[in-house]
């Protein structure tokens, strides 16, 4: 895409970040540092419901992020796998006894219910709960509660929401398993260009990330929107399209050079840019972020969570795994290494920490290079 490879040719030629060490302070490619709300304010509400985005929305989050799969009749809804049995009560419709099936979904085998054997209005009937009910004991007070949201009923909140608040409010969507969809003759592609073709989202300004752990939907969608894509990647596996690569290679200065043809932003596993020691503290970044700095890639790490479980050692508050740490110590962290923007599951916290003197020295008119203004 002509926008995308020109934004790509301008930081390789001007040599990007590439120059110095990895202990050096790497600059952002964003002028204001995005925080992304992982599943709405998942940390507080059961994940993927109108209230967790409408929660992320009201902390200020700059971008909420619903994951999609497909149901039986092709339409795109928010959950975090199509396997639902652990974030809704299906398990308590007999109706649905005989849907429970076995599948082999990118090379792992699945037991539970899925979208794809359900219509929309048979998913309806079904209620959200909580996914981390050990870990998140105050969500399961919610449980029963929301329905399973399409994406353009959460197209349709955020618009809502514009016209609520007087500002901008971006959707970063996922793509889940499309190979798999696109095997079983459900794709992604075409309700969700619709649908975006429908609510004005096609142009590099507007303020929309599509991101994918697979590699062939993204280069599909380059050649059909000019919207943002991103590159998701893992410390450890690869694309499930691509046996051939892995996501260590695809985070090597080569491989982002290769992803940078065809998507303007990375979303690497957090340990991919700062891992970690054996003594539990947040260690030197790796050189990641300035690697694909170097060839005009955005860089956005997941996920940020307030539990002690998601945090390093030397970050956490007392012993129980469900208690809340120093969140706002990883996130700036991050913030110093040099990142465009973060996922997390506590976007209210997330803002604050961004905001709260992270950006100084940097520009303030919330714009993203390449992106909308004020977004």
């Amino acid at each position: 895409m002509t926008a995308r490879l020109f934004l790509t040719a301008i930081f390789v030629a001007l040599g990007g970040c590439s120059a110095g060490s990895v202990n050096d302070p790497v600059p952002p490619l964003a002028d204001k540092v995005i925080v992304i709300a992982h599943r709405g304010a998942s940390g507080v509400r059961p994940e993927h419901t109108l209230e967790s985005y409408a929660q992320a929305i009201a902390g200020g989050a700059d971008y909420i992020e619903p994951d999609l799969v497909l149901t039986k009749d092709g339409v795109l809804v928010a959950r975090h796998e199509n396997e639902i049995s652990e974030t809704t009560n299906v398990a308590d419709h007999p109706e649905f006894a005989d849907r429970k099936t076995e599948k082999k979904i990118d090379g792992e085998t699945y037991e539970g219910w899925f979208t794809e054997d359900f219509t929309l209005a048979e998913l309806k009937t079904l209620r959200a709960r909580e996914r981390l009910p050990q870990l998140r004991p105050g969500n399961k007070i919610y449980d029963g509660k929301f329905e399973i949201p399409t994406f353009e009923e959460i197209l349709e909140l955020v618009k809502a929401k514009e016209a609520e608040t007087g500002r901008r409010i971006g959707l970063y969507p996922e793509t889940k398993h499309p190979g798999y969809f696109a095997a079983i003759g459900l794709p992604h592609e075409a309700p969700l260009l619709a649908l975006l073709a429908r609510y004005g989202y096609h142009k590099p300004e507007d303020p929309m990330f599509i991101q994918s752990f697979e590699v062939g939907n993204l280069k599909a969608l380059a050649a059909k929107t000019d919207v943002h894509l991103v590159q998701l990647m893992a410390e450890k596996g690869g694309p499930a399209d691509r046996p051939d690569l892995s996501y260590a290679k695809m985070a090597s200065p080569e491989g982002l050079k290769a992803v940078a043809a065809y998507a303007d932003g990375v979303g690497p596993e957090k340990v991919m840019v700062i891992a970690p020691d054996f003594m539990g503290q947040l260690s030197k970044p790796t050189d990641f972020v300035r690697n694909a700095h170097a060839v005009g890639l955005l860089v956005h790490p997941w996920t940020f969570r307030a539990e002690n479980h998601f945090l390093p050692l030397a970050l956490r508050s007392g012993v129980s795994a469900s208690a809340q740490g120093n969140l706002d110590g990883e996130i700036k962290a991050f913030l110093r290494a040099g990142v465009d923007g973060i996922f997390t599951d506590f976007p209210a916290a997330g803002v604050r920490a961004v905001r709260g003197g992270a950006q100084a020295g940097r520009a303030q008119n919330g714009a993203v290079k390449g992106a909308a203004p004020g977004k």
